[in-house]
């Protein structure tokens, strides 16, 4: 029979599938959508059994944020090679994924799979998705984030590789977004490892402060300022390393602390960052 263009369409705006496999699918399924489906979801998941040795080292970190800003997610979608990373329908179904994870309120892999985008689960667009690009792709992570009493910023950098999330406590305006953004931008940019130095495991600094004091000790200096040496190197890590001690990107002359404080003192509205998670590729 002739597989019209329109059949052609519809079932690409189904699946995602490419032009030249679902002409395939309806033609072997008699025209029959459903049944067209049916085969390249399947094909989808012949291709998952075939390629599941394949390394996917190239993917995309996606965020979403609620309407009310109080929740948020955040994930990592791996595929094989980068070419496919780019493509529109690998970039969509990384979209889809962070919306299901926020619909999910889960962070649960599984669970998400089972999450509907439409009318197909995210298991099913991901057959899809496989019988369209032919390579393994699969869902590496997924983190799913509420703060009733505040809102959350996000920043995802040129070419969906790194990612953050980042809530604070206090009240949503326009201002208060924008500054959680330009935050989440600085968790991407400076990856600190936690929001205030009471955060660092104590083994961390522990750990610290005994490299410091061998460091200080070869260089072979005199034993009553070794102490002094060592919390001033230790001080310097924790500017380095903890979000709100770092210095602010897009200010030189502030910490991120002072670039908050500055908001609390003009606006009086409070300000409390209590999350943030970091996403980089692989």
């Amino acid at each position: 029979m002739t597989i019209s263009i329109d059949q052609i369409k519809e079932l690409r705006n189904k699946t995602g599938a490419g032009m030249a496999d679902c002409k395939k699918a309806l033609e072997d399924s008699d025209g029959n959508i459903e049944k067209a489906i049916e085969i390249l979801r399947k094909k989808g998941a012949a291709l998952a059994t075939k390629r599941a040795d394949k390394s996917t080292n190239e993917g995309a970190i996606k965020s979403k944020i609620s309407d009310d800003k109080k929740s948020a997610a955040i994930i990592e979608v791996n595929c094989e090679t980068d070419f496919v990373s780019k493509g529109e329908a690998f970039q969509e179904f990384s979209d889809n994924v962070a919306e299901a994870t926020l619909l999910a309120k889960s962070n649960d892999i599984n669970t998400v799979l089972e999450t509907k985008i439409g009318e197909l689960t995210i298991k099913e667009r991901l057959d899809s998705l496989m019988a369209a690009v032919a390579e393994k792709t699969e869902i590496k992570r997924v983190c799913y984030l509420h703060i009733e009493d505040g809102f959350f910023g996000d920043y995802n950098h040129f070419g969906s590789k790194l990612g953050s999330l980042v809530g604070a406590k206090g009240e949503y305006t326009e201002e208060a977004g924008d500054i959680l953004n330009k935050i989440a931008m600085q968790v991407v940019a400076m990856n600190p490892i936690a929001i205030k130095r009471e955060d660092v495991p104590a083994e961390i600094i522990e750990k610290e402060k005994e490299i410091y004091t061998s460091q200080v000790k070869n260089e072979g200096k005199p034993e009553n300022i070794i102490d002094k040496i060592v919390q001033n190197k230790t001080e310097k890590y924790f500017q380095e390393n903890v979000l709100l001690e770092q210095e602010f990107i897009q200010d030189s002359k502030m910490a991120v602390m002072d670039f908050i404080a500055d908001y609390k003192e003009k606006t009086g509205k409070s300000f409390e960052i209590t999350e943030m998670v970091r996403y980089q590729l692989g």
